[in-house]
């Protein structure tokens, strides 16, 4: 009987199998890579806002607390954004007449709000509380990044899952007190880890990763 198939068959069979793998592999390499991307989590993205406020001038330069603007950031879930007299109880007096801040003080005419755009947008299936967060020592630039450095806010992180496992995994690694909350460019005196299982101990933070935590 002749042969059927030629000699190099198994050679070309095995390279391929081989090849197919290896095609498989890359392309679940750029899928994985795709979604930890700026483009899919939109972080260090530019948002065109109503009016451009700087942090970096209101916060890294003047010195304002983020409690002044976001009062309800200790007691409720959201940070709340501040309504418009927050923003004429210094402006019906300073840069009155800027022709930048005029949508604002047509707000302030009309009682219209202002139609920010939300930059930390997560999805609607995840539950997160800004207080609990505060109380348990966990510092405003953990998760929005140096605001006092942004001319314009970004999200300067990806606020995927795996990001809030991180914390929630080992809190030790970014816990601080509780008087520092609201600091920024805090350093620890003394080694992180440490200071940490000491806050964890204190504050009684749990490491909580199970789906009902964060899923409701």
């Amino acid at each position: 009987m002749s042969q059927i198939f030629p000699r190099n068959a198994n050679a070309i069979t095995r390279f391929t199998l081989v090849g197919v793998l290896l095609v498989a592999g890359l392309v679940g390499l750029v899928v994985v890579t795709l979604l930890r991307s700026d483009l899919v989590t939109a972080a260090n993205v530019q948002v065109n806002q109503p009016v451009q406020f700087s942090h970096l001038h209101h916060v890294g330069g003047i010195g304002i607390d983020c409690r002044y603007c976001h009062t309800s950031v200790e007691q409720a879930a959201t940070a709340n954004i501040p309504p418009t007299q927050t923003c004429m109880n210094c402006h019906s007096q300073i840069w009155a007449d800027s022709p930048t801040l005029e949508p604002v003080r047509a707000s302030w005419r009309t009682g219209e709000s202002l139609e920010w755009i939300r930059v930390h947008d997560l999805p609607d299936f995840v539950y997160f509380n800004h207080s609990i967060h505060v109380k348990k020592g966990m510092g405003c630039e953990t998760c929005h990044g140096r605001i006092d450095q942004m001319a314009s806010v970004f999200q300067a992180s990806s606020l995927q899952m795996e990001w809030c496992l991180d914390c929630h995994r080992a809190p030790e690694r970014f816990v601080r007190p509780r008087a520092e909350v609201f600091t920024m460019g805090y350093e620890p005196a003394g080694d992180q880890r440490e200071i940490g299982r000491q806050l964890v101990a204190e504050y009684n933070i749990q490491s909580l990763t199970t789906c009902s935590t964060c899923h409701r």
